[in-house]
């Protein structure tokens, strides 16, 4: 039996990842390609240069988001990469990779309504008896809590197109989501705007969610995310993404 994740990795030939694949530029699936292939994005890219520096094979598990966590934790997977921001919870509850996709111009986090709406939303009150949007365990989920008045009806969603969907469809009021994510959102869907107000979070990084304890492989990716800042290769796996997300009509 492997004496830790990183020995069970390297044993088996195989890292498994999870992700939730309608995050575009970071995960999406190009429906041209079938397989692991068809996953892609610049946290796909990573995630195949990492296992190619560990000399293994990428295996990657797609799943909703709220579950890639609950994964992590039972051990069915051995990390999430799924775009998931750096939180004191998360880091109390996972073993986190250091910070990747550092952005020192972060534009952080926002809301997306019906077109024509968004200066409307000018502070938290105005977001009052409200039905706001988030996807299940996010980020987004927090900060709506945390931010936005107790009287707001929160309501989770499993991917943020769902969400659009139902803003556009005068079923919800509001759509929690960073502001990268927001933008390419709204070269998909004409129908929405940003609000004029915005979280007041601006994101580090991303990190890599692996299970307490398992130091080794910890470290082991560690080292592969320096080599990947001190390059900036990252920022290259996002404009490939991008053209690529727009060539294909993803949001």
């Amino acid at each position: 039996e492997p004496a830790n994740r990183l020995a069970k990795v390297l044993d088996s030939g195989k890292l498994m990842v999870g992700v939730s694949p309608d995050f575009a530029p970071m995960e999406f699936k190009d429906v041209t390609k079938t397989g692991d292939d068809q996953y892609v994005g610049s946290d796909m890219a990573m995630a195949r240069y990492i296992a190619k520096e560990l000399g293994v094979e990428l295996e990657i598990k797609a799943m909703e988001f709220s579950a890639i966590q609950q994964a992590v934790d039972s051990g069915t997977i051995d990390c999430g990469i799924s775009g998931f921001a750096y939180t004191a919870e998360r880091a109390e509850s996972y073993a986190t990779s250091a910070l990747y996709n550092i952005q020192p111009d972060d534009e952080g986090h926002s809301l997306l309504v019906k077109k024509g709406e968004g200066a409307n939303y000018d502070e938290a009150a105005d977001f009052s008896g409200k039905t706001v949007l988030g996807q299940n365990a996010s980020l987004q989920q927090s900060l709506i809590m945390e931010q936005l008045p107790a009287d707001v009806k929160f309501q989770p969603i499993t991917t943020v197109t769902d969400g659009v969907l139902m803003i556009i469809n005068d079923k919800a009021d509001a759509l929690a989501v960073s502001w990268d994510n927001g933008e390419m959102l709204m070269a998909s869907y004409p129908e929405i705007e940003f609000t004029t107000y915005k979280f007041d979070h601006l994101d580090d990084g991303n990190i890599i969610l692996m299970k307490k304890g398992e130091d080794e492989l910890v470290e082991a990716i560690n080292k592969v995310i320096a080599e990947i800042n001190e390059s900036g290769i990252y920022e290259t796996w996002t404009e490939e993404a991008q053209a690529l997300a727009e060539s294909l009509g993803i949001d």
